[in-house]
């Protein structure tokens, strides 16, 4: 299965919300967050799987993270789900 690359650019104070519907979606490979300099804050693998008690610590940080930054890019590795292959 291959995988794409999407980036977003937010404010700190909807970081946390936006990693959340990330989440939510499922088909979220890794979060990788940038500073507005390209600096690398923080990055997490997400796995087929992972539920609310595993999460919980990494969202206390990006909580953190989100409080300390202003400004942020978001860059999500999904899996592709392959259309073209019959059921």
């Amino acid at each position: 299965m291959s995988t794409t690359k999407e980036s977003f650019k937010i404010n700190g104070e909807s970081l946390l919300k936006k990693v959340k519907e990330l989440i939510e979606e499922g088909n979220i490979r890794k979060i990788t967050i940038h500073d507005k300099t390209g600096k690398e804050l923080m990055s997490f693998p997400l796995t087929i799987g992972v539920v609310g008690a595993v999460l919980a610590p990494v969202l206390a940080a990006i909580g953190a993270v989100a409080a300390l930054v202003g400004e942020c890019t978001i860059t999500v590795e999904r899996d592709e789900r392959e259309n073209n292959k019959p059921v």
